[in-house]
């Protein structure tokens, strides 16, 4: 498998540091208010980058964090009149509602920053011992500049990076450039003691601790949205590397952006959506969908009529998988020739979804083979083939929708007797040559929900 490496900016081959197991990092959401749709993307994404690895053989430790506190779930406790663990717990339930629905598994490990403070006051107690931090009025900042290699993620000369830095200029800073491990207590605000005074964690130190319990000093991947490469994951990778004196993580993952109606998501557009507003309109597997139907690096663009080329594009694959169901259920009592060519055909399927994934994690060509695999069993499963080539095409199709993550809705339906009986009396009206009356009962089914369709094999239908 190929990754392109934000690092290095070009696609390298992906070799473990243990064979067999990958160790997996990414950033989690704040948990102040429900995640948005450009949040959806990377836990969509990476989620995804989990199923395959595993679908590969690998042992996976995939930790996705929470960022439990920080000044913007300060800011809406007081607005709410309620403390910080309460909004962090309400935020929390509701993104793993979102996730569920998304289709997303739960991580390995989910840590909290409030859970993980030991750990930080362990990183910034070493990166002070090592003069890479100092303390100063109860707060500690790290040095960047004593960090050689600081810039070299984002790829910015120094100067850019200053420029950068100016918004968080400090009096209490030896330099603009440097940025805080520990926030000095503040009035009214959360706090835990410190060997430099009360105080809270700052952002980067979080992850950076929270990598170094559960996964240790190195990982594999390291991934999140392209926002966070500078300054989050650029001053993550100086402390982790600074305190440690090891590579910190081998490869960086970045999803693009997503655009609205091709303008950038912005509060003050007007075009800022939660996940949830859109999946009352949509459903949540649409959702999912858009955020795999192109390649993870570049941006897309979400708008009404995209999500509904999605779900119309999930409706195909549904049909299909019932399809091979009802093929099942109607099995001819062995094999032809043509089956033979068949497989082989299945087979390049599947070669074709994991080239696909292995570049890089290309979820666009390997949806596109998917797609393939779709149209070439509804053509060939039209007439009654045997149980074992219906089998081996179920086991690919499955095999794909399951790395992707998508068809998780799939539920087998039984038809209650009432429509059951009406499937039957239409069925003698037809033999009866009583075209009209068997006409209404199509009708009448339609009208329900319940969509007929006629075949060799017998009667088809299923729910719209």
């Amino acid at each position: 498998m190929k990754i392109y490496n934000t690092l290095t900016k070009q696609k390298e081959e992906f070799i473990p540091l243990e064979p067999g197991k990958v160790k997996i990092y990414a950033c989690g959401p704040t948990v102040y208010n429900f995640i948005h749709i450009g949040n959806a993307r990377p836990i969509c994404v990476f989620d995804t980058l989990r199923r395959y690895f595993e679908y590969r053989g690998y042992e996976v430790t995939f930790v996705q964090n929470f960022t439990d506190i920080d000044d913007k779930l300060i800011k809406r406790a007081n607005e709410e009149g309620t403390t910080v663990p309460e909004i962090a717990a309400t935020y929390i339930k509701e993104y793993m509602t979102d996730a569920e629905g998304l289709g997303v598994r739960p991580a390995t490990v989910h840590p909290k920053a409030t859970e993980t403070i030991d750990t930080i006051l362990e990183v910034i107690s070493t990166l002070v011992e090592k003069g890479y931090a100092y303390p100063s009025e109860g707060s500690v900042y790290f040095r960047s500049r004593h960090f050689k290699e600081y810039g070299k993620l984002s790829h910015m000369p120094i100067e850019d990076l200053e420029a950068g830095s100016r918004v968080d200029v400090s009096e209490h800073k030896e330099d603009p450039l440097d940025f805080a491990l520990w926030k000095a207590a503040k009035p009214g605000e959360p706090f835990w003691p410190s060997p430099w005074g009360n105080g809270r964690p700052g952002w980067h130190i979080e992850c950076t601790a929270m990598i170094r319990k559960h996964l240790g000093e190195t990982i594999d991947i390291h991934c999140g949205g392209s926002d966070l490469i500078f300054p989050h994951h650029e001053n993550e990778i100086a402390q982790g590397e600074c305190c440690s004196g090891k590579e910190y993580a081998r490869y960086w993952m970045h999803n693009g952006f997503i655009n609205v109606d091709n303008r950038k998501m912005s509060k003050s557009l007007g075009n800022f959506f939660t996940t949830r507003d859109v999946a009352e309109k949509f459903g949540y597997e649409p959702i999912k969908f858009l955020m795999l139907q192109a390649h993870y690096r570049t941006p897309i663009n979400y708008s009404y009529d995209i999500v509904e080329q999605c779900r119309a594009a999930l409706d195909r694959l549904y049909t299909c998988r019932d399809h091979l169901d009802f093929a099942a259920s109607h099995a001819a009592p062995s094999p032809i020739p043509e089956e033979e060519d068949f497989l082989k055909t299945v087979e390049r399927r599947r070669a074709s979804f994991i080239e696909a994934m292995d570049d890089d994690l290309n979820t666009a060509d390997a949806i596109s083979a998917l797609f393939e695999l779709a149209r070439d069993c509804n053509s060939f499963f039209a007439e009654p083939k045997s149980a074992e080539t219906i089998a081996a095409a179920t086991a690919c199709f499955d095999e794909m929708t399951n790395v992707l993550g998508i068809l998780y809705q799939r539920k087998k339906e039984d038809l209650d007797s009432e429509v059951e009986a009406l499937i039957e009396k239409r069925q003698a009206a037809r033999k009866a040559k009583d075209f009209k009356t068997a006409d209404a009962i199509r009708d009448q089914l339609k009208a329900q929900g319940i969509v007929l369709e006629d075949t060799p094999q017998g009667v088809k239908w299923h729910r719209v």
